[in-house]
């Protein structure tokens, strides 16, 4: 069983690394934090991020209306359009504890973390590939969402 576990966290780890995802997985951040600050609900609980299409759940109080979809895709359109650096660094243990909920991280974790910073905008532990400025992720497009029990899922892709 605990093989089973290692081998699944490094088919996930492999996954992020795959630089034909890169793009969908750096506006992923966006996404994320685009929905932090508009909606103040907390980072997406689950993704599934691939080159065609992706979807992120939200845990949210209420749906979202159809006209704060729309400023959603405006709102992650805009921050993609800055042309914003992607810039990775690393820190102690220590400071990724003061700095993010690292809960949900696995056991035996490294004590060193890598930051991946969208500009200004994004600051985000992450282990995956990504572009190196926003301008080449391309378009966002929301291409439909649902809500049941609490949670919003988006579903979206890259044009």
């Amino acid at each position: 069983m605990e093989d089973n576990i290692k081998n699944e966290a490094e088919v996930g780890k492999a996954k992020f690394q795959d630089l034909t995802i890169a793009p969908s997985h750096t506006c992923e951040h966006i996404i994320n934090q685009t929905m932090v600050r508009m909606f103040d609900c907390g980072r997406a609980i689950s993704a599934h991020i691939e080159k065609k299409k992706s979807k992120l759940d939200f845990r949210m109080d209420k749906e979202l209306s159809l006209e704060d979809l729309q400023r959603l895709e405006s709102e992650v359109n805009r921050i993609i359009s800055q042309d914003l650096p992607i810039i990775i660094t690393f820190i102690s243990e220590e400071e990724a504890r003061a700095r993010f909920d690292i809960n949900r991280l696995p056991d035996g974790t490294s004590d060193r973390f890598r930051v991946v910073s969208i500009g200004d905008y994004d600051h985000c532990l992450c282990i995956g590939a990504h572009v190196e400025h926003t301008m080449e992720i391309g378009t966002f497009k929301l291409l439909n969402h649902s809500f049941s029990d609490g949670v919003l899922r988006i579903r979206w892709k890259l044009i």
